[in-house]
């Protein structure tokens, strides 16, 4: 059987099985045990990639056969795919469409134990000023702020913005309370001469997109 390096030499890193990309950044086992064992048994007492790259790194290097180094290697890896997907959002970018924000958001907001509000704000052109987290709440619901919202606004000079939140249950259905909160921002963002091009909801999934559904 290839080892995951050279099989990511000989066929390519899609090849790779998620444990076996795993391994790769564990580089080495430890007490008889593998790399690829170690990926094998983060990926089941996590429940897969997704949730395993979003555990506390103090909670990860807990798990026997892992040190800090290597806990450090597997968060890097995860913060490049973060950094990857936002090089559209970097200062300058910019996005044809509200859709083009939707991958970086999701990376950002989708696996977070708690609702966070963020908001992307953009000049004339669309073109990305910043990306700023404005509101954290609990496991059911965050606050927002209007006046808040507006402040950031006119901090950056920003013609028009993309908010999204995230749903913990994994649900990217709008509640009643998402739609209240969209029109409310869009109608304070209109006093100042702004638009609100949408907001996206960030589940387990999908993200849903209010402007799309109509509530924009």
């Amino acid at each position: 059987m290839e080892r995951p390096r050279e099989k990511l030499l000989r066929h390519g890193a899609a090849s790779l099985s998620d444990a076996e990309l795993l391994a790769l950044f564990i580089r080495s086992g430890s007490r008889g045990r593998t790399a690829l064992d170690i990926a094998r048994e983060l990926l089941t007492r996590f429940g897969g990639l997704r949730p395993m790259l979003g555990v506390p790194i103090d909670e990860l290097c807990a798990v026997p056969g892992l040190g800090v180094s290597k806990c450090a290697q597997i968060h890097a890896a995860r913060e490049l795919g973060t950094r990857f997907l936002g090089e559209d959002l970097r200062r300058g970018g910019t996005l044809s469409s509200p859709r083009d924000a939707a991958d970086y958001l999701t990376m950002q907001l989708r696996d977070l134990p708690i609702e966070v509000f963020g908001c992307v704000f953009l000049d004339n052109r669309h073109q990305v000023l910043a990306y700023e987290n404005l509101f954290e709440g609990t496991v059911n619901g965050a606050s927002v702020h209007a006046r808040e919202v507006v402040r950031r606004v006119l901090h950056h000079n920003a013609s028009a913005v993309i908010v999204a939140h995230n749903h913990p249950s994994g649900v990217a259905e709008p509640s009643s309370a998402d739609i209240a909160v969209t029109r409310r921002l869009r109608d304070a963002l209109a006093l100042v001469d702004v638009r609100l091009l949408d907001h996206l909801v960030i589940g387990s999934g999908e993200c849903a997109s209010l402007c799309e559904l109509g509530h924009l």
